[in-house]
């Protein structure tokens, strides 16, 4: 635990960081260190896992009360009633361990009540966090995505036992099963009880003679598989798909954990998303904005013609209705707005050049109302004075 650095400090935040500043600062740093952007990079792979596991533990309001009394040593699964596998070395494996409050409870004299849970109790597995890339038109329009897992399974050889095939753990002697042992000094207050893990079952109140060579006696596996997941139309970008079951294998027959992809949304070169509406812009003459007409415009499902009205001015926002981003698990869709950008004509030769100071010869003040309210509005502020 020694060589870990802060949680706070490995996501770029500080200790009264509210849930959505958390949220916000994993999301960046998992973006910047994400594997598919830094490939070869073992360097960020590393700093992506160790982003994953901060968020992990500061993310859950439990883990991150007790990581905030007792440091990594609350949260490590390898100390104390959490160490249900010793030194196992499985790195990510967030199981629930124990009652380590009923552990601290008994080192430093109270404050959580209650006796440690018995270690061979059904215990939940750890989830599993991973990011996934997706296009904006598959966000919107949803997609079948192939996702690879790493999670802890029960070794298939032993049946999670830890011990090899045929062969059975058995009751630890020292502890008869409870995983923790009392002990009872003498002081010149009197007797004083406190409780400890059994260090020869490491508090699993078990005893493994004959290890599993698969894993090692340890009764779990971390493996890597490919799956399949649907990802619902409308989805947006930081949202969390949550799969149940689908995270690491739980302990003494409880339920396996949970497995969270956060969505990651590429920009796209033309549209951008506000909820489930969709802005683009769309850049016309200026003739075009002068006389109105029909012009071609993108959407998420194929191009479409729009009728721009007489005197468009640049800026101007035209709907269409409908043709937005679906909304999330509805038959309801966002609308589309096209902004107006008139562009003024570039390198202009003489004779494009003397038609245009014809026009604007034959034109007054009343083809130009914005110019004409802002003379006005000049006129009055300087009467004024």
């Amino acid at each position: 635990m020694a060589d870990k650095r802060d949680y706070y400090e490995v996501l770029g935040v500080d200790r009264n960081a509210s849930e959505d500043e958390i949220k916000k600062a994993y999301r960046q740093a998992a973006k910047k260190y994400h594997p598919d952007l830094n490939p070869g990079d073992k360097n960020a792979e590393a700093k992506f896992k160790e982003v994953n596991e901060a968020y992990e533990v500061l993310s859950d309001r439990e883990k991150k009360a007790r990581y905030d009394q007792y440091g990594h040593a609350g949260v490590d699964p390898n100390f104390g009633a959490g160490g249900a596998y010793g030194g196992s070395g499985f790195g990510g494996f967030s199981g629930d361990f124990g009652d380590l409050g009923d552990l601290f409870g008994s080192i430093f004299g109270g404050g959580f009540g209650g006796r440690r849970a018995s270690p061979n109790a059904p215990r939940r597995g750890g989830d599993v966090r991973l990011n996934l890339n997706l296009t904006f038109e598959e966000a919107a329009k949803g997609c079948k995505k192939t996702v690879r897992v790493s999670a802890i399974e029960n070794c298939a050889d032993c049946s999670g036992t830890g011990a090899r095939k045929g062969t059975s753990p058995e009751t630890c002697p020292t502890c008869h099963g409870h995983g923790s042992v009392v002990q009872i000094q003498r002081t010149p207050f009197g007797q004083m009880q406190t409780q400890r893990v059994c260090e020869r079952c490491r508090g699993t109140g078990k005893i493994v003679k004959d290890p599993c060579p698969t894993c090692s006696g340890k009764g779990k596996v971390r493996r890597s598989r490919d799956l399949e997941v649907t990802v619902p139309a409308g989805i947006d970008d930081g949202q969390i798909l949550s799969l149940g079951g689908r995270g690491d294998a739980g302990v003494n027959g409880g339920p396996a954990g949970d497995l969270h992809i956060t969505v990651s949304v590429r920009p796209h070169p033309l549209f951008e998303r506000h909820g489930y509406d969709v802005y683009c812009e769309e850049p016309v003459t200026f003739v075009q904005a002068a006389l109105g007409g029909e012009i071609v415009v993108p959407t998420l499902d194929g191009k479409v013609n729009l009728k721009i009205r007489e005197g468009t001015q640049p800026g101007d926002e035209y709907k269409l209705k409908g043709r937005g981003i679906p909304i999330l698990r509805s038959a309801g869709r966002g609308d589309q707005y096209v902004r107006i950008k008139v562009e003024v004509p570039r390198s202009l030769n003489g004779e494009q050049k003397k038609k245009l100071q014809e026009l604007d010869g034959a034109l007054n003040e009343s083809n130009f109302k914005d110019r004409r309210s802002f003379f006005q509005k000049v006129k009055d502020l300087f009467t004024d004075e």
